[in-house]
């Protein structure tokens, strides 16, 4: 039988420092932590204090290409060797860090890219992980070559090897729809996927304002049929635990009421009450 590990995003828990987001983790039933390396030496060895103390495990997080008009974007003229080189040294940070990830999830290249220029990058960056011994799993993110589900069925139907973070909020932004009629596309994925990002977006937005509330039912059921299409196809592949991430975030992904900035939710109430419901979601399909 297979067995879901939760994860707490690092990302996501603004305002915390890492010994609270793992206090609060462990106590919440949470199996460990994802989010990238922190820059500051203080702060990366108050990570793995955190991670340590608690019993946590770690997915390392890295963005290709380098810094943009965000951090999570990168600029839109970098090369594939720039972003090969930085998905390298970001990789070889994790190889000092006292609590190894069990593996890494990446969002690389850049979606203005024609396919040639994909291949290649995702080429090099799977040679560069094999070279490094580390399982890295590409993201489906905005910006990046994973983009939306026509641009990524080319990419892994070429690439039989890769494997995949679905998040499947993005696509659902960039369709501007469900995309339940998208079923090549999302049966692909769900053969390469090794991690699930649970956020839920919505047609005009990668993140609902909340995912108990009625008014967004419809796109929570989307994207939980999306899901357990994931666990079926990785049950057949022979996986005894799948990971899933209730990856709901800051940086206006969290609706906030004009004029005053005020978020309209908390980030960790949303956290908590995605990932009961998928214990419960989850435990409900392994049954069936």
């Amino acid at each position: 039988m297979m067995q879901l590990e939760l994860y707490r995003s690092l990302w996501a828990s603004p305002g915390r420092s890492a010994a609270q987001i793992a206090e609060e983790a462990a106590a919440e039933g949470f199996t460990g932590l994802e989010g990238g390396l922190p820059t500051d030496p203080a702060e990366r060895a108050e990570l793995a204090r955190a991670l340590e103390s608690h019993g946590l495990s770690y997915i390392g997080e890295i963005c290709t290409g380098g810094a943009g008009p965000a951090w999570w974007v990168p600029p839109r003229h970098a090369r594939v060797a720039d972003h090969l080189a930085t998905f390298e040294a970001a990789l070889a940070a994790f190889d000092d860090f006292p609590v190894q990830p069990g593996f890494v999830n990446c969002m690389g290249g850049l979606d203005a890219w024609p396919l040639a220029e994909a291949l290649s990058f995702f080429e090099g960056a799977m040679d560069i992980a094999l070279r490094y011994g580390r399982t890295v799993v590409f993201e489906t993110h905005r910006t990046r070559c994973l983009y939306a589900p026509w641009a990524s069925v080319p990419i892994l139907e070429a690439l039989p090897e890769l494997l995949i973070t679905c998040d499947f909020s993005h696509w659902v932004v960039v369709a501007e729809r469900l995309i339940d009629e998208e079923a090549d596309a999302l049966a692909l994925a769900a053969r390469h996927a090794h991690h699930v990002q649970c956020r839920v977006g919505y047609p005009q937005g990668p993140q609902v304002p909340h995912p108990a509330a009625p008014e967004y039912a419809d796109c929570l059921a989307a994207h939980q049929r999306w899901w357990e299409a994931v666990w079926t196809a990785q049950h057949a592949r022979g996986y005894t635990r799948t990971t899933l991430t209730p990856e709901f975030g800051p940086d206006r992904y969290l609706h906030t009421l004009p004029f005053t900035d005020q978020p309209v939710a908390d980030l960790w109430d949303i956290a908590r009450w995605m990932a009961r419901t998928e214990r419960a979601h989850f435990d409900a399909w392994a049954r069936a």
